[in-house]
C-alpha cells in the first residue's frame, strides 16, 4: 500500500501543482491530514468531491509543490507523468478480475503497455 505523487508541474495561481493519490482512500486521507491539505479538495470521488471535481478520472488531490515535498518526506512514492495512468490501469485490471470482465482486463493491460512504451521512448 502506498501514496504517490507525480512530477506534473501545472501552474495554478501563484502555485505549481502536481497530483497525489493512493492505493486506498484511508491512506490518501491520512497523508492529506499529515501535510495539511483540506479533504474537501478531493477529486474524482463520487460522493466526496464537489462540482466538476467529481468528473476527475481517478481519486486524487492536486497539491502544491511544497505539499509534495512534505508528502515525499513522509514516504510518498515519486512517479512520472504517466504514474496516474499506470495506477488506474492496475485498478481496471483488478476490478476486471474481480467481476470477471475480460474487456476491462484487456483495456487495463493495453494502458499498461502504453505506459511502458512511453517510458521506453523517454528513457531512450
Amino acid at each position: 500500500m502506498a501514496v504517490y505523487v507525480d512530477d506534473m508541474q501545472a501552474p495554478f495561481g501563484n502555485m505549481i501543482m502536481c497530483h497525489m493519490w493512493a492505493d486506498t482512500l484511508e491512506e490518501l486521507f491520512a497523508m492529506v491530514d499529515r501535510i495539511g491539505v483540506q479533504r474537501k479538495w478531493i477529486q474524482g470521488h463520487a460522493e466526496l468531491s464537489i462540482g466538476k471535481a467529481k468528473r476527475a478520472s481517478w481519486v486524487h488531490f492536486d497539491i502544491a509543490q511544497s505539499k509534495r515535498a512534505q508528502a515525499v518526506k513522509l514516504g510518498a512514492v515519486e512517479t512520472d507523468r504517466v504514474g496516474p495512468m499506470e495506477h488506474t490501469a492496475k485498478l481496471m485490471i483488478a476490478k476486471g478480475k474481480e467481476i470477471g470482465n475480460t474487456d476491462l482486463i484487456a483495456f487495463g493491460e493495453k494502458r499498461l503497455a502504453a505506459v511502458a512504451d512511453y517510458r521506453a521512448l523517454r528513457n531512450g
